[in-house]
């Protein structure tokens, strides 16, 4: 009886429908792969859509390693503000709110840089052993979630939609634990007015870029592993680095920074991930044969 093929290692960036939750995503390709070992970083709203990396294999133990920024393009609905902070949720206020965009780009940025955000109720924060959805759908509202820090590296409006309740569609470059939704509530909140996530379309999630993404019902697409790690120091292994690898002894530093991490490359293939502390570079991660 044949033996099963092994399913190919690697990351893929994937086009993330709206309706999912980036779980879902992850099951669809282990139906479709026939593994159970996908895995996803950077979780994004069902009501959201955009780029999602994803690991297949040993890929999985990369997902660490990658960058963590994110950038979305995201529609805020003023004068509306609901129990999710988006437009699925229950309306709990609307209300008329009129003004320019003028006065919008004049509250922006006290939104850029480094900031403080409550997350939202309905998110996966936890808090006391339990994330905050699995509270909400309790019916249990915790009043005065602590802040979290992030950073805001741009905030730029680049439509503005005038009317009694008007709209705004902005683009947001910003650490990884940014929530866009308590963006556009404290936005709203800085002119007076409810506000909720009316849209959001996440354009890049570390390296990983919208315009590389497929789609679910296409075919799959390998993404460079190389290139998305390109943030990490290389070393070219030795014989010698390949042997001492394969037994998980520690390397030799040669010019790496100390404190980096070191991808260290068989002409192939990614061999381990090391990290240089004083004279020597530590295994972090193994990759198996």
């Amino acid at each position: 009886m044949s033996s099963k093929p092994p399913v190919k290692s690697g990351l893929l960036n994937v086009l993330k429908p709206p309706g999912m939750t980036a779980h879902d995503v992850v099951a669809a390709l282990r139906r479709r792969l026939g593994t159970k070992k996908v895995g996803h970083a950077g979780t994004l709203d069902p009501v959201a859509t955009g780029v999602l990396p994803v690991a297949v294999g040993t890929a999985t133990r990369l997902l660490p390693y990658l960058q963590s920024g994110k950038e979305y393009l995201a529609e805020i609905q003023f004068g509306v503000s609901t129990s999710t902070g988006d437009c699925e949720g229950e309306i709990l206020d609307a209300q008329d709110c009129v003004f320019d965009r003028a006065a919008l780009e004049a509250v922006m940025p006290r939104f850029r840089g480094a900031i403080q955000q409550r997350p939202p109720m309905v998110s996966a924060v936890h808090y006391q052993g339990k994330r905050l959805y699995e509270l909400a759908r309790e019916g249990i509202v915790i009043e005065d979630l602590p802040l979290r820090d992030v950073t805001i590296e741009a905030l730029e409006l680049v439509e503005f939609y005038p009317g009694a309740r008007p709209k705004a569609l902005v683009r947001v470059a910003c650490s990884a634990g940014t929530y866009i939704r308590s963006l556009a509530i404290d936005l709203g909140a800085a002119l007076g007015c409810p506000a909720s996530l009316a849209f959001l379309l996440r354009t890049r999630a570390g390296d990983f870029v919208l315009d590389d993404a497929f789609a679910l019902d296409e075919d799959i697409r390998y993404a460079s592993e190389d290139a998305y790690l390109a943030h990490l120091t290389r070393r070219d292994a030795s014989p010698e680095d390949v042997e001492a690898i394969g037994y998980g002894r520690t390397l030799s530093a040669q010019d790496e920074p100390d404190g980096a991490l070191v991808r260290v490359h068989a002409p192939e293939r990614l061999l381990a991930i090391y990290e240089r502390r004083g004279a020597l570079l530590h295994p972090r991660t193994v990759f198996p044969a």
